[in-house]
């Protein structure tokens, strides 16, 4: 099944894949440095693409001996991979080429070639940002979250990766028409040179927020707030816990979450009781999320009745998990 990010990739990937061979056509006729440029940036996108797919097919694999919890943390992985290309093939080597346009400057001809892959490709990019922006407005749910927070807060790189992407490719294909129309038109050599560094500048930025938000996700990071807030009023609905003593959670990937609980129960509870409690924590945690995929539940040695024979059960739910 393709979920909203598979398919976000996947129309990033179509266009991006168009974009890069028009812009290297028109960049052959041209001798535009700037469009040369905008061309190794789609073709890295492109690339970008295919790896983000490649980390969403391996991060879908089911658990095994050697990943008892999942491979989906090795999404992240791949995700980090994205940045680093993004900044050696992309804001490297466009800074390079910047540079040795401005030492060696080389003619623009045929300004309106490229100008004109530059509308196609704003049109590509366009279209792409825009189902991305339209999957980010649905995973916020209406609730008023601005952009960048909502990248920062993400735990799904597929989409906050095309959502960068697409947004520095749309600022790039500007600043690379200035530089050919003011290479051509207004006779300044130097533009073309200028406007590829700017490129390279801000691909390098780019890679760096990529790099910096995956890994977080790889050293591991909780629930965002609002999906703790949840979380937490799902157990204040469970009949003989008397208090939410501990919780962690995991991002083991962008579709499962896993929750530790220490939890004080009600004196007089049984073992059976306490057991119960336990199946239906893990159920109100996942009708609260459905990204709930493991929950581990600690019942707190404080409140424990103090005989040894009826804590003894109790070590034993340490065990009781996943439900």
């Amino acid at each position: 099944m393709v979920t909203g990010s598979t398919f976000v990739i996947l129309v990033a990937l179509a266009g991006n894949l168009a974009i890069a061979i028009a812009k290297f056509v028109a960049s052959w006729i041209s001798g535009s440095t700037a469009m040369y440029t905008e061309a190794i940036h789609s073709l890295v996108d492109t690339g970008d693409q295919i790896l983000l797919l490649i980390g969403q097919k391996r991060g879908e694999r089911p658990p095994d001996a050697r990943h008892p919890l999942g491979h989906g943390m090795e999404t992240y992985f791949w995700s980090f991979i994205v940045a680093l290309m993004v900044f050696l093939l992309g804001g490297v080597l466009s800074v390079y080429e910047g540079v040795r346009q401005i030492l060696e400057p080389e003619p623009v001809v045929s300004p309106w070639i490229s100008l004109g892959v530059l509308a196609i490709g704003a049109t590509f990019e366009g279209t792409s940002f825009r189902i991305a922006y339209r999957e980010y407005r649905r995973v916020v749910r209406g609730r008023p979250t601005r952009l960048w927070d909502f990248i920062k807060a993400s735990k799904d790189p597929a989409l906050f990766s095309v959502l960068l992407e697409d947004s520095a490719a749309l600022i790039d294909i500007g600043t690379a028409a200035i530089g050919v129309v003011a290479a051509t038109f207004f006779q300044v050599t130097w533009a073309d040179g200028i406007a590829s560094i700017a490129i390279g500048l801000l691909l390098a930025s780019v890679a760096f927020v990529l790099a910096n938000e995956t890994r977080s996700l790889i050293a591991g990071e909780a629930v965002a707030p609002i999906v703790m807030e949840r979380l937490q009023k799902a157990l204040a609905r469970i009949g003989c816990i008397t208090s939410l003593d501990e919780v962690a959670t995991l991002h083991l990937g962008p579709g499962a979450i896993l929750v530790a609980l220490t939890l004080s129960f009600r004196r007089d509870s049984t073992t059976d009781m306490i057991e119960d409690a336990i199946r239906d924590v893990t159920e109100a945690l996942q009708e609260a999320d459905e990204r709930v995929v493991y929950v581990y539940v600690r019942p707190s040695e404080r409140v424990a009745n103090p005989d040894r024979k009826e804590r003894e059960p109790l070590a034993r739910d340490k065990q009781d998990a996943p439900h």
